[in-house]
């Protein structure tokens, strides 16, 4: 048998392949220098977040001594352990305490700039530490936006002064605000917190993935095993599909006509809420649970059948936690999309100023999403800094949701 002669290599041929190896080495080019600018994008948003929130998580402080020995406060245990005992203390004279106390220690002009809710803070370490009372103590109190401003040197060119001359004598610093995340709203850039928009956004998110998640895996078993192939199933299918991709707005219309309709006193309500993002989730979840129920191997189910499973058990104990992974991949997709959306909440009156935090699912709250909305039309220094500090907390509450979620996939993931 004759050996098998090599094919002559001719210049064009050598032109061709040094081209094709020219353009699969442009093609790599391409990718990495598309992944290179995508993360170069997302390490400038994460350092402008982190630059401009760090300052959110601080607030403007003066250090104001308290001598309790001689202020005739009673720290009755049986007083204090009641729900009104901020207000006993107020009514005991502990705002004019701590008002007279800064005059003594900072001067009657930076005790006029010292937050009008600073006595609250002395209340509630007095409630969690009744010995206060018998003592002396310097507390740390916030200042007005003015006087924050001046510290920063912004704001009103008349408090500079005083910022510089509390300054030197170290009786002003940025601290960190820990009560930032366990506050609500307010008025006020330095007794503003988070707690109350993100306590707000938990509960609706737990309202949506409840509504959203078993209906749309049902509808995507119904459809990809059950339904009959007809003009009906085409239309619905049709009809899901293009309800993905409709604006999110539409949705809010939607929750305004229907939910609110039927439910009025519960606008502005987690649950109202919850259950307008689920409508806009769960084609999310149809979609990517078809998917993944149609890519688990008909080998799957005809061995199921095979040994005397029923249709209902082949569904339910093999295809249905073999797709587990990919419908947690959609679920995973669709959250994220309902906990940044903000439009179809302010159709059903969550953009109100809320200052307590939610009860339960009934009571009226907004959202982080809202919260950073509203915060970001301030113009206060301030509010820019928190606004910043609120994209963090949503970013990290983001991460730690969809973490779970991955965690779930990865823990049912299957291979065959």
């Amino acid at each position: 048998m004759s050996e098998r002669t090599p094919p002559t290599r001719t210049p064009a041929f050598e032109a061709r392949l040094k081209k094709r190896y020219a353009a699969e080495r442009r093609f790599k080019l391409l990718g990495l220098g598309a992944i290179l600018f995508s993360v170069a994008v997302l390490a400038i948003l994460l350092a402008n977040m982190t630059m401009n929130g760090l300052g959110g998580f601080q607030r403007t402080e003066v250090a104001v001594p308290i001598d309790f020995t001689s202020a005739g406060i009673t720290a009755d245990p049986a007083l204090l352990s009641q729900p009104n005992a901020v207000q006993s203390l107020g009514a005991q004279g502990l705002p004019d305490i701590v008002q007279l106390s800064a005059e003594q220690a900072l001067g009657a002009d930076a005790a006029a700039e010292i937050n009008s809710n600073a006595w609250r803070e002395v209340a509630e370490a007095i409630i969690d530490d009744p010995a206060l009372t018998t003592s002396s103590e310097t507390f740390w109190l916030p200042t007005t936006a003015g006087l924050a401003s001046a510290y920063v040197g912004e704001g009103s060119p008349d408090l500079h002064p005083l910022a510089r001359k509390l300054d030197e004598s170290g009786q002003i610093a940025r601290n960190f605000d820990g009560g930032f995340l366990t506050r609500s709203d307010a008025t006020d850039p330095q007794a503003v917190g988070i707690w109350g928009a993100l306590k707000g956004s938990m509960l609706t998110m737990i309202v949506t993935l409840a509504l959203a998640f078993p209906i749309g895996v049902m509808a995507a078993l119904y459809l990809e095993e059950y339904a009959p192939r007809n003009r009906w199933t085409d239309l619905i299918e049709l009809s899901i599909n293009n309800l993905a991709a409709v604006p999110s707005i539409i949705f809010g219309l939607l929750g305004l006509a229907v939910f609110l309709f039927f439910f009025p006193h519960l606008r502005s309500a987690p649950l109202i809420g919850g259950m307008t993002l689920a409508l806009m989730t769960m084609p999310v979840i149809v979609i990517s649970g078809r998917n993944a129920i149609k890519a688990v191997p008909p080998s799957i189910r005809d061995g199921a059948l095979a040994v005397g499973a029923s249709e209902v058990q082949v569904i339910f104990h093999h295809v249905l936690p073999l797709a587990l992974p990919g419908i947690l991949t959609g679920t995973i997709i669709g959250m994220a999309r309902a906990l940044g959306e903000t439009a179809p909440l302010l159709m059903i009156g969550m953009r109100a100023f809320v200052a307590t935090p939610p009860d339960g699912f009934t009571s009226p709250a907004t959202v982080l999403p809202m919260q950073i909305f509203l915060w970001s039309d301030e113009i206060d220094r301030g509010f820019v800094e928190r606004t910043s500090a609120a994209i963090i907390v949503l970013l990290l509450f983001l991460l730690l949701m969809n973490g779970l979620a991955i965690y779930l996939r990865n823990k049912f993931e299957k291979t065959w």
